[in-house]
């Protein structure tokens, strides 16, 4: 099969029912209208979602890259901006030329379409990216997963002949569109024609389909591991950038057990925050909780929210072998929480030569572990 099932997909929550400053707006460009550009910028939506959220919707055409770059260089459109796209398509060569620029603006895609405001009718509910408005959504530094009756297609990419042409235009060829998405970090596979789509059908992907392949990533780049063996001391560091900072776990091993640390990376006043209004702090192993306290080994270092655990070493195998891991803080009942969690599954050689590592080290005479 070209793409396997994997967990369910996070949606983020949109603003709703503030007023928008319109750059360039219609009711709901119809099928043959050029893509309109609309910003909302508005004090609500900066409190609510902390960026910009720009809505492209209707057919991308040639000099729709030209209209986004010149908003991105007046500074209306920021680095950093919620780019939501509700297309059918349009000039493929347009859509690689958007994605570049999105990606240039390390911005955050999303299907969506606009919302209401008083000089428009109501808009569609759902919305849909597929063709040339695939690959501008690939643009996106972050990309989020369609939720609800919003829907994402893809069109096959002939890879057995990668100098044809995907338009009636010489440019871009499959090996053209090929090249893009490996410039993208995304696998070209994901587009292989298949039986399923042989006669230029879309592929409509759900959000499982959409993270196991990575054309989502729902504000998360891939997590790293580096291992590192001072003085015969292991220690295994996972890593991961998200869009709200930088997710980290340490393990170091021994010889009294193990030393778990969490930093989330969010800023020092932000930090302060959120370590002043949380009641408890716990681990998490497949989402479920462990080495949870009070405000023991809480603490703020260097823009992070450090949490610190000893751990017996017979536990090391049960925090290797999950799926996930993750550090949090909750109020008393829990209802509102701050951490993060990284999922493993990408670094299970890692995870398994460290455990070795650390095995190895624990069979050691004492006098050798005390050096």
């Amino acid at each position: 099969m070209l793409l396997a099932a994997c967990v369910g997909a996070a949606h983020d929550a949109r603003a709703q029912d503030a007023a928008s400053h319109a750059v360039h707006v219609t009711p709901q460009a119809s099928a043959d209208e050029p893509l309109a550009i609309q910003v909302n910028d508005d004090r609500m939506t900066l409190a609510v979602a902390k960026a910009p959220q720009i809505y492209l919707y209707g057919v991308i055409d040639a000099e729709a890259p030209r209209r986004f770059d010149a908003l991105m260089k007046s500074r209306k459109i920021p680095p950093g901006s919620d780019v939501y796209l509700n297309s059918a398509g349009g000039d493929m060569e347009a859509g690689l030329a958007l994605g570049r620029l999105i990606r240039s603006g390390s911005m955050v895609t999303h299907v969506g379409s606009p919302r209401r405001s008083g000089r428009q009718v109501l808009a569609p509910k759902s919305a849909l990216c597929v063709n040339a408005c695939t690959y501008a959504f690939v643009g996106g530094l972050y990309r989020w997963a369609p939720a609800g009756s919003d829907r994402f297609g893809v069109q096959p990419l002939n890879m057995a002949n990668p100098n044809q042409p995907v338009s009636d235009r010489a440019w871009p060829t499959s090996g053209d569109i090929m090249a893009y998405l490996k410039d993208m970090g995304i696998n070209p596979a994901t587009f292989t024609l298949s039986s399923a789509a042989s006669h230029g059908d879309a592929l409509w992907l759900n959000a499982d389909q959409m993270l196991a392949t990575g054309l989502a990533n729902n504000g998360r780049l891939p997590p790293t591991a580096t291992f590192h063996l001072a003085s015969g001391t292991p220690s295994l560091t996972l890593s991961q950038v998200a869009r709200d900072g930088e997710h980290r776990i340490t393990l170091l091993c021994r010889p009294d057990g193990l030393r778990l640390t969490a930093y989330y990376t969010i800023g020092d006043e932000r930090a302060k925050r959120v370590v002043a209004r949380a009641a408890r702090s716990y681990f998490e192993v497949d989402q479920q909780q462990t080495l949870q306290d009070n405000r023991e080994g809480v603490s703020v270092t260097d823009q992070s929210v450090v949490i610190t655990r000893p751990v017996p070493l017979a536990q090391l195998s049960y925090l290797l072998s999950g799926r996930s891991m993750g550090a949090w803080l909750a109020d008393r009942g829990g209802a509102v929480r701050y951490g993060f969690t990284i999922f493993l599954d990408s670094l299970r050689s890692n995870l398994k030569d460290y455990g070795a590592n650390c095995a190895q080290m624990a069979k050691l005479p004492t006098e050798q572990k005390a050096r």
